[in-house]
């Protein structure tokens, strides 16, 4: 399964994961309990996304074992070391056709945050 985490497309098979998530261990996870961790982790790493692709993958693994209909998540820090309130975040339902032409994107080094804002998150939008 492919996830977007902010402009970033990460592969979610859980088959070859180095740490298989076992839903039973987070059954008493609430959704807002991961949105939460979210936010805490992007306050502390707003680029959590880019420098730790292995927390990142895992938070995404979390947020699909909590909503599977989400495949992309948007988790925006206004500063490094904010208050975990400050960050925002957006789920989304991303088409595979949409997610198929940014994995190809991200394979040619097209990914950027521009692009995954104008195919997904709309935020430049005027």
């Amino acid at each position: 399964m492919m996830f977007l985490l902010n402009d970033r497309v990460l592969d979610l098979d859980l088959r070859s994961a180095p740490q298989p998530l076992d839903p039973s261990r987070f059954h008493a996870l609430s959704l807002a309990y991961v949105v939460k961790l979210g936010q805490e982790l992007f306050s502390e790493q707003p680029l959590l996304h880019r420098d730790e692709p292995d927390r990142a993958r895992r938070l995404a693994m979390l947020i699909v074992a909590k909503a599977p209909e989400v495949n992309a998540a948007l988790f925006v820090a206004p500063a490094r070391g904010c208050r975990p309130d400050e960050v925002s975040n957006h789920f989304a339902n991303v088409s595979i056709d949409v997610m198929a032409g940014l994995s190809m994107k991200a394979e040619k080094g097209e990914l950027n945050p521009v692009t995954a804002d104008r195919d997904v998150w709309r935020r430049l939008a005027a």
